[in-house]
């Protein structure tokens, strides 16, 4: 995807219109983690929320700045959904709850083993720089939230003060990718669960051994 330069400011929104645009983005969000975001058209968006093309176009001059609005979407719904949980985290049993719920999530919702974020960066950061950079800023954020809860570990003494929670996060985000990506491929969570049993075992190894009684 080219990149047409700075993007004119959308308009202000009446409610209706915001309701609109939410719908608009709700369903190119949709059928983009479905779908994926190359095979999704304006058409099939237009289809999905029952409104003219015209409509359409009067909120988002171009796919490239739906695609903008479906990743800052997918970026509140991570922070919503995993935000209050890292924000927990302060020891070993807080990570691994965190762990067993990303687990359990995809099931219990019955969707596809597929990281919405990381679907949509595997398809669009090789074509289009802005889609990488704003994805890249998710992940950074991501990161950064479990980093802090690392930190937390590390502060209160349950990981040795060599241990970098930025590196450790890293790591832990890249296994959950990777094992998404094997669980997709393969239809079947166990890839994930081993790779997330993994990261976990790794950031166990930086544990200090308790003090002798």
């Amino acid at each position: 995807m080219a990149d047409r330069g700075p993007r004119k400011n959308p308009p202000r929104l009446t409610a209706r219109g915001a309701a609109t645009l939410g719908r608009i983005v709700t369903a190119a969000a949709d059928l983009m983690f479905r779908q994926g975001a190359t095979a999704t058209t304006l058409d099939q968006v237009v289809a999905a929320c029952g409104i003219s093309k015209s409509q359409l176009y009067h909120y988002f001059p171009d796919k490239e700045a739906l695609i903008a609005e479906v990743i800052a979407m997918r970026e509140r719904l991570m922070v919503s959904a995993h935000k209050p949980q890292l924000d927990r985290v302060s020891s070993m049993r807080d990570l691994e709850r965190w762990r067993d719920s990303l687990v359990t999530g995809s099931r219990e919702r019955g969707e596809p083993y597929r990281c919405p974020i990381g679907a949509l960066a595997n398809e669009l950061a090789c074509c289009c720089d802005d889609a990488r950079q704003s994805l890249a800023a998710v992940f950074a954020r991501w990161q950064g939230l479990l980093a802090d809860g690392l930190t937390r570990m590390r502060e209160s003494g349950e990981l040795d003060p060599g241990a970098d929670p930025r590196e450790l996060s890293v790591a832990v985000i890249a296994a959950l990718q990777g094992g998404y990506l094997l669980a997709e491929t393969m239809q079947d969570e166990r890839p994930l669960v081993v790779a997330l049993d993994m990261a976990v075992g790794h950031v166990k190894s930086h544990v200090r051994p308790c003090a002798p009684a």
